[in-house]
């Protein structure tokens, strides 16, 4: 690709046209699955190193970008001097790991949701990202979108009055049940133990890599991992609502290993100077907000429903609909205020460029993946937790807060 000058040794008061114009120099961890996609999305840059555990699931990405560098341990990427970001789309257990490292190198970063496995983590990986002054994103793309800056703009101007109920539900579910007592061979090309990353070892099967880790608790968050900060982004966004004070979940009896089929979460959130307080109740598997079942709405499979004092609002990736009809026959939308997105990645390779700001930077989409995951840690600890957010603590249930931080294994660290 030739000789270049990373952008993180210039100047930082580089003009915009002198490097919007150069190609990022950037590192993609995890080319296959969703990292397919988002290595095509910042294809356009300086792809230099491609890291994978699974070499014959790289073949692909390695075709098409020859001249990178591969790697099969991510921890020996980072000390490269072309690097100025880097691309994160492990999963869920190793994306805190490979972002801190990451941050820590003064790489920029994009990481997918989740942003990371536990709340600790999302936490440690919020502030290094703010100490470090790098430009971050979370992989949530559905926040690029028009229709849900449409919605956020509905609900900021007042549509159907102040809010202060939200449901939100999908119908994703992983529940694999006991882990497989059997032990089959690890695959040629497979890097188990750097795939296994801080998790507790366990004998490699298929049922855990490559498709379904998110079934697991060693290595993924169920349905509420997978589609939680998908879907709690329109609210946190569209309420500015940040951290929570209280959580509470109801499931199947909890499994010690596999996540469940289905969750009922429900999140309190503070009063935000005007703002009343907020109930936001997660759903997901066969459960609905009974204000859905009632109504019968066909093919709301995923939703996001606000309740405020004069109508309710009703959005799903591509619809919205205010309620009653009769209510808002006639209502004229708003003018639109939220500027439009360039792109969920194409804003963050812009943002490298010019030091500009994300619209998913850690600092936003940090306390939203700590709220999906306190779901998770409610559930499993069979408790109503509340959350002392400054302090990172539980309050009433400290024996709840071997959910929050997990321990690493040997030779791994954050």
């Amino acid at each position: 690709m030739g000789k270049r000058t990373p952008l993180s040794a210039k100047a930082t008061t580089a003009t915009t046209s002198q490097s919007a114009n150069e190609k990022l120099g950037i590192a993609v961890i995890g080319v296959h699955g969703r990292g397919r996609a988002n290595l095509a999305a910042v294809g356009a840059q300086a792809i230099v190193a491609l890291c994978d555990v699974d070499e014959f699931r790289a073949y692909r990405a390695r075709k098409a970008f020859p001249k990178a560098r591969f790697y099969t341990d991510f921890r020996r990427v980072f000390d490269r001097k072309d690097i100025d970001a880097v691309v994160v789309s492990t999963p869920d257990h190793t994306h805190a790991p490979a972002t801190m490292m990451a941050l820590r190198a003064g790489k920029h970063v994009y990481c997918e949701k989740p942003l990371t496995h536990s709340v600790y983590e999302a936490r440690q990986v919020t502030e290094m990202a703010a100490k470090m002054k790098r430009v971050t994103q979370m992989g949530i793309q559905i926040h690029a979108t028009d229709n849900y800056r449409c919605a956020v703009e509905l609900i900021q101007t007042g549509a159907i009055g102040p809010v202060a109920e939200v449901h939100v539900w999908s119908g994703d579910a992983y529940a694999p049940g006991d882990r497989p007592k059997d032990t089959p061979p690890v695959p040629k090309g497979l890097h188990y133990d750097e795939w296994l990353g801080p998790a507790p070892y366990r004998p490699y099967h298929p049922a855990h890599v490559p498709y379904k880790w998110r079934g697991w608790w060693d290595f993924g968050g169920g349905g509420l991992g997978d589609m939680g900060c998908h879907l709690m982004d329109l609210a946190h966004w569209a309420l500015g609502l940040r951290h929570v004070v209280a959580v509470e979940a109801d499931g199947p009896p909890v499994h010690p290993e596999s996540t469940p089929p289905w969750q009922i979460v429900r999140y309190e959130y503070p009063a935000r100077k005007d703002k009343p307080p907020v109930k936001l109740t997660w759903y997901n598997g066969d459960r609905r907000p009974t204000a859905i079942t009632q109504r019968r709405f066909p093919g709301w499979d995923i939703g996001v429903l606000f309740v405020g004092s004069k109508g309710q609002l009703l959005v799903d990736y591509k619809r919205r609909i205010l309620l009653p009809a009769k209510t808002f026959a006639d209502f004229e939308p708003p003018a639109p205020f939220i500027p439009r997105s360039i792109g969920h990645h194409s804003e963050w390779i812009q943002a490298c460029k010019t030091s500009g700001k994300t619209s998913c930077s850690f600092n936003y989409s940090g306390p939203l993946a700590e709220a999906v995951l306190l779901g998770n840690v409610a559930y499993r600890s069979g408790r109503r937790i509340e959350w002392d957010a400054e302090n990172l603590k539980i309050t009433n249930a400290p024996e709840a807060m071997r959910f929050v931080r997990r321990p690493y294994r040997k030779g791994w660290t954050l």
